[in-house]
């Protein structure tokens, strides 16, 4: 494991609105998922080599003294720009001890992954979650593993993590699926969003948080474009994907609208949530006061 210098850890949020959380972690840098689709691969982020993993050097000493100068709780993001359950965390447990931190300066964690790892920190999860709230999102595009080993074929499979959705269900935490991206003309059918949701719900999931399309821009258009002729030859998804967006960030499903009739009516019916209000609403219910520094 490299290790690269770091003067903090804890970065304020200019906005509330991502799952209410206002300060973000990342204590490792870069991704080995391999991921075509991954956003923090572009030139903007300036991640020399992203798909080899290094550790911010006296990551814990720096987390301790950033929540330290808290004059009052956070709710610290996780997983924004690096999958805080790489494999690297079995051995270093740098997320684990990360976890403790924040469970001793009573703040709040919201962690996005594509790793069952995150099971083996139930215990540490839990005890936050007596003071503060704690929102576990496990990312999944697809249930389809075949599919998914092709756009994340270093990943975790789509199975995997929803055996985990259900341990973090079954034990209590307030855990749910990030539904993004869901890509054009691979992964946007109803088919496919139905079958997401059903597993979901099957797992125990509180919630289902969706994005109906994908973001490409400088440097991550060009790997993801690239990706898709190599996973799927023949296909000619590199054309379609530029005639339909050509340079543009925002590249919604052409059937964007459908799915999300399809999948609001769904998770109705099977009571899970799905707009970014409830979500944080419920994630609060609970801490009295605490609601409104958390989530005002």
């Amino acid at each position: 494991m490299e290790y690269i210098p770091a003067k903090h850890l804890l970065f304020r949020s200019r906005s509330t609105e991502w799952f209410g959380t206002d300060h973000t972690m990342n204590i490792y840098r870069g991704c080995c998922h391999g991921c075509l689709y991954c956003d923090s691969r572009s030139d903007c982020y300036q991640i020399g080599e992203f798909d080899r993993v290094r550790a911010k050097q006296d990551a814990l000493r720096i987390l301790r003294d950033d929540l330290a100068r808290k004059v009052r709780p956070a709710l610290i993001s996780m997983g924004a720009m690096s999958d805080p359950y790489n494999p690297f965390e079995e051995e270093l447990q740098l997320t684990r001890h990360s976890l403790e931190l924040i469970d001793a300066y009573d703040c709040g964690a919201a962690i996005a992954t594509k790793s069952g790892l995150i099971v083996r920190d139930i215990d540490v999860l839990t005890s936050i979650q007596r003071h503060s709230p704690v929102i576990c999102k496990l990312t999944i595009t697809t249930v389809n593993d075949a599919l998914a080993a092709k756009v994340e074929p270093s990943a975790p499979l789509p199975s995997e993590r929803l055996a985990a959705l259900k341990r973090l269900s079954e034990a209590g935490l307030f855990a749910g699926v990030l539904l993004m991206p869901v890509l054009p003309f691979l992964e946007d059918s109803d088919e496919g969003v139905l079958a997401v949701v059903e597993e979901a719900a099957n797992a125990g999931a509180k919630f289902i948080y969706p994005a109906f399309g994908v973001t490409m821009r400088q440097g991550q258009r060009e790997y993801f474009l690239d990706g898709l002729e190599r996973a799927f030859p023949g296909r000619e998804l590199k054309k379609r994907y530029l005639r339909q967006y050509g340079d543009r960030y925002q590249c919604a499903s052409p059937r964007a609208k459908a799915l999300w009739g399809v999948f609001a009516r769904a998770c109705r019916e099977r009571g899970i949530l799905y707009d970014m209000k409830s979500i944080i609403r419920a994630a609060a219910l609970g801490y009295g006061d605490r609601q409104l520094t958390f989530f005002d």
